[in-house]
């Protein structure tokens, strides 16, 4: 277990845009990280759950006291609880879990006996092999028609109180651009007109589901070797390079080698565990690397980089000096497109869709209501739609098919955006229960829609590039942002921590650069190597995150974080912005299509 400091929590703690100076705060929450055995990382996620859940509570000893008691002790309780279950539960026969079964019926059937017909039998599905359908298991969808109406398919039936209440509705919390006095509304005939495609054509891009779990530990290895030699040489290209060097070479002059950053262990990237890793041609091994004589570097495993420095016996390299990755260029096409005079009014969202406590699709309903009043050229909706971390999805409370709700919920959407006649994307999730869990994400597969309701619709994988009137959009829905914002190590950059984060993924050429994946991305690098990479520096970057919400202007992308939509149990926030190709200007620099964006609260 890593050593927990101050610095650490308070590094985490900025990642959620909670400033903390009180020394005494920080000595609270580590002590609380020692006293429960837990890393920094975890604590703060725990805490910003906590507080997010109490309307946002502020980080001060007092309420670190009744996070410590209402959180942290009942999780150390339930730990101890589930090893003594897990030991006694191996001594127990089928006639023992059939005596258990039968014994909580008769429970749960005197509190019948004691409830109000309007609550009761609202039980768990509980079946065994030898009873698949018990009788306990009931509809809770009481009207699978109304999805999206007050009458829920939660077991409750009611909306989420905390959403209903929330407060400042419509309130635009970041602008980008020149905003004033804009007109956030499409064009006469929204959607008309529009041309919406994949950069990489029908051929090269994801269309359907494929085969997984059948990659080999050598395919792998290929793939990252081809990223490190393709990197290599674009940086050999810029920075003039002539030759690298073997890694484990010993030298008595200064040396340049290429490589790929990891971690010495199976623990958290830190200044003192940085392994370079060269691939074969230049001797495929691994070094640890000294960055005392850098005054300014930011990695995160995975990185391709080039380093130079001294490594006079082999076995470690001083480095004094770091190469980072370059752009691609820009968009350019060679068919003349005509320029239209209004700008193109482009609608971004990031699911869930739902409250925390409720499947009522109640924060959808509202989306809806702003994309029939502010009549969008385009809407890009990204999952989840159905939330695999939903309550009452992880608790098993639905028992109507995750296709069939996830097919409603788009029905509702097409047919509710029908009078605007805007494009509609919708970008898969990996939390998206009913769909492929592998990374890159085959898009949905809608074959319920009539011939006129396709027409407008566009199914893409996650991630993609897409162009919409010559603009082209990098789209990925996996939360990048926190996965690399977790593993990046810096110092003295000078910048804040997404911007670095982005001007990475522009620089790696990828929509997931960070290797080893998180535990919860299942990785097919064979798909990735062929779809997960960026064909060239998307003009706009959308990039949702469970972080805090931005507009940012990164080597010339401008990268959208439009929130969530809804964030637990009350209301998030969406993007909007206006879009418009132009010319480069006068001096020949590249003017960027983004002429001005917002995130607003729901």
């Amino acid at each position: 277990m890593a050593v927990v400091t101050g610095e650490s929590l308070k590094s985490e703690l900025e990642m959620f845009d909670i400033a903390c100076q009180d020394d005494t705060i920080l000595d609270k929450m580590v002590e609380q990280c020692i006293c429960n055995r837990i890393q920094a990382d975890e604590m703060v996620l725990e805490w910003v759950a906590y507080s997010t859940t109490k309307n946002g509570l502020k980080l001060t000893t007092d309420t670190l006291e009744y996070f410590e008691h209402e959180v942290l002790n009942k999780k150390n309780k339930s730990k101890q609880s589930f090893k003594k279950e897990e030991t006694h539960n191996r001594t127990r026969d089928i006639h023992s879990l059939q005596d258990l079964i039968k014994a909580e019926e008769e429970e749960e059937n005197l509190l019948d006996a004691y409830s109000t017909p309007a609550k009761g039998s609202q039980k768990r599905a509980l079946t065994t092999p030898e009873h698949p359908h018990s009788k306990r298991s009931v509809a809770l969808l009481t009207s699978p028609g109304l999805l999206l109406s007050q009458a829920s398919s939660s077991p409750s039936s009611t909306p989420s109180q905390k959403y209903s209440q929330r407060g400042a509705k419509g309130e635009v919390v970041v602008s980008f651009g020149a905003v004033q006095g804009t007109r956030w509304a499409g064009r006469k005939e929204s959607g008309a007109g529009v041309q919406l495609e994949l950069l990489e054509g029908p051929e090269d891009s994801l269309r359907c589901s494929y085969k997984y779990m059948f990659q080999r530990l050598r395919d792998v290895r290929n793939v990252l070797t081809e990223k490190i030699e393709e990197l290599g040489e674009g940086l050999k290209a810029h920075f003039n390079i002539e030759e690298f060097s073997p890694v484990s070479l010993p030298a008595q002059d200064s040396i340049t080698v290429l490589g790929q950053v990891c971690c010495d262990s199976n623990g958290k990237l830190n200044a003192h565990s940085v392994l370079l890793e060269a691939g074969p041609e230049q001797g495929g091994q691994q070094i640890p690397v000294d960055l005392s004589e850098l005054k300014d570097y930011s990695l995160f495993p995975g990185q391709v980089v080039v380093m130079e420095g001294m490594n006079t016996t082999g076995r470690k390299l001083m480095t004094s000096k770091l190469y980072e990755g370059v752009p691609l260029p820009f968009f350019t096409s060679e068919v003349k497109m005509e320029m239209s005079e209004e700008p193109l009014n482009v609608l971004v969202a990031c699911g869930p869709y739902t409250p925390s406590d409720s499947l009522t699709f109640d924060p959808l309903l509202d989306l809806i209501n702003v994309i029939v009043r502010d009549r969008p050229d385009v809407c890009l909706l990204l999952g989840p739609f159905l939330d695999s971390k939903h309550e009452q999805i992880e608790k098993a409370q639905v028992t109507e098919t995750f296709e069939a709700i996830f097919s409603r919920c788009v029905e509702s959407i097409v047919d509710g955006t029908q009078s605007v006649g805007c494009r509609l994307v919708f970008v898969p999730s990996q939390r998206d229960i009913h769909h492929h869990f592998i990374y890159p994400q085959p898009p949905f597969s809608l074959p319920s829609l009539s011939k006129d309701q396709a027409q407008r619709v566009t199914l893409v994988p996650d991630p993609c590039t897409l162009l919409i009137d010559g603009v082209t959009f990098g789209l990925t829905s996996t939360d990048i942002l926190f996965h690399m914002g977790a593993e990046e190590i810096s110092c003295g950059t000078g910048t804040d921590r997404f911007s670095r984060i982005l001007k990475h993924m522009l620089t790696q050429r990828s929509y997931y650069p960070l290797y080893p994946p998180v535990e919860e991305v299942n990785m097919d690098y064979e798909k990735y190597q062929s779809f997960g990479q960026m064909p060239l520096t998307p003009d706009v970057l959308v990039i949702p995150s469970e972080l805090r919400y931005f507009v940012k202007n990164v080597v010339g992308c401008v990268c959208v974080n439009p929130g969530r939509l809804t964030k637990g149990q009350v209301g998030g926030t969406y993007g909007r912005m206006l879009i418009q190709r132009s010319a480069a200007s006068d001096d020949g620099t590249r003017v960027s299509p983004c002429l001005a964006a917002q995130v607003v609260k729901i």
